[in-house]
């Protein structure tokens, strides 16, 4: 498909700089069949039936953005994707200064040296020394927040907590799984009043997610691959809850590509420890997921193919234009979405 499709203007003053709160007031564009309506995510318990279950991702944001030195250069690293203990894959700043083999200084005691380079530009940086990369990290990195946030105003101290979500467990995303942001303490009692059931897996998310799609037909994109992990038991209980009626509403984009890379074509979900590339465009049968409870996403990036696959190009143009229309914040620390495709679709 041409992607020129899912373009939309969206007015910058509508680019969320700071998370609601309490987090579970932010609002709910429930899409469901042929209905729009305007909701809270305090809501969501009531917009469920018991029996269904919220998929949630729990990977932990690490302090990946890093500034330091080459010699006289400055330069910028985003780390997005592990390669081993002590390397990881980073987009770099001012990349043109950077060859292989030169020492990067970021301060604090941590250096690296720069490796190989990517297709995609992206280098691979090996940690010097014998504290794990983690400690290092915490020492001179800060939030990795995303790119249109971060060119507004500078990461502060409110986004260490702001940019987690409540679940988060197991270290490695550089970006969080922003969907769950929403959650809070009460939202999961009255969850688990309603008889919602929640299960966790993780797919720690790169920096690739917000790579502009750079072609002028989907067809030649090159997605992005993350790590991904469903254990034998979640799978287990993932397939009893949809075997017994009830569905699946993947709480984020993450676990919903998770899942349906860890899905059998009649929909039965394996356990699963790998890399995942998969890339969601309109035509794609779904095979694991029922629902999708997601933030607002980029003009044509691949995220909002995604949610256009699910519920229908035409369709979710519609629900865009209604949601700028009726001011609704866009983006990682804006509004949600609970998108529910008819049954029967």
């Amino acid at each position: 498909m041409r992607v020129d499709a899912f373009d939309f203007e969206l007015p910058q003053d509508r680019i969320a700089l700071r998370p609601a709160r309490p987090r579970d007031s932010a609002r709910l564009l429930h899409v469901h069949g042929d209905v729009i309506d305007d909701r809270q995510v305090l809501d969501l318990p009531g917009l469920l039936e018991p029996g269904d279950c919220l998929v949630l991702n729990d990977t932990k944001v690490i302090p990946a953005q890093l500034e330091g030195r080459r010699g006289e250069a400055r330069v910028g690293a985003t780390l997005h994707k592990r390669e081993g203990l002590r390397d990881w894959w980073a987009f770099i700043r001012n990349a043109k200064r950077v060859r292989e083999n030169d020492r990067i200084d970021f301060g604090n005691d941590v250096t690296a040296i720069a490796k190989e380079r990517a297709k995609d530009g992206s280098i691979r940086l090996h940690f010097e020394g014998d504290e794990p990369v983690e400690i290092l990290l915490s020492r001179a990195g800060t939030m990795p927040l995303p790119p249109y946030i971060a060119s507004k105003r500078g990461v502060d101290e409110k986004d260490a907590d702001d940019y987690q979500t409540m679940f988060a467990e197991k270290e490695g995303a550089v970006a969080a799984p922003t969907a769950s942001l929403h959650f809070t303490d009460r939202l999961v009692e009255a969850l688990d009043a309603r008889g919602i059931r929640r299960e966790t897996l993780t797919l720690h998310v790169g920096a690739g997610t917000f790579l502009p799609v750079k072609v002028d037909d989907t067809d030649a994109h090159q997605m992005h691959s993350e790590y991904g992990e469903i254990d034998a038991d979640t799978a287990a209980r993932l397939n009893a809850v949809r075997a017994g009626g009830g569905r699946l509403i993947a709480v984020g984009t993450t676990p919903l590509r998770l899942l349906e890379s860890a899905a059998d074509p009649d929909g039965t979900i394996r356990p699963f420890a790998a890399d995942t590339d998969i890339f969601i465009t309109p035509g794609y049968r779904f095979r694991a997921v029922d629902g999708l409870m997601t933030n607002f996403h980029l003009p044509k990036s691949t995220l909002f193919m995604l949610v256009s696959a699910l519920m229908g190009l035409d369709r979710m143009q519609e629900a865009y234009a209604h949601a700028i229309e009726h001011g609704y914040r866009f983006y990682s620390y804006g509004d949600s979405s609970l998108l529910l495709p008819n049954r029967d679709a």
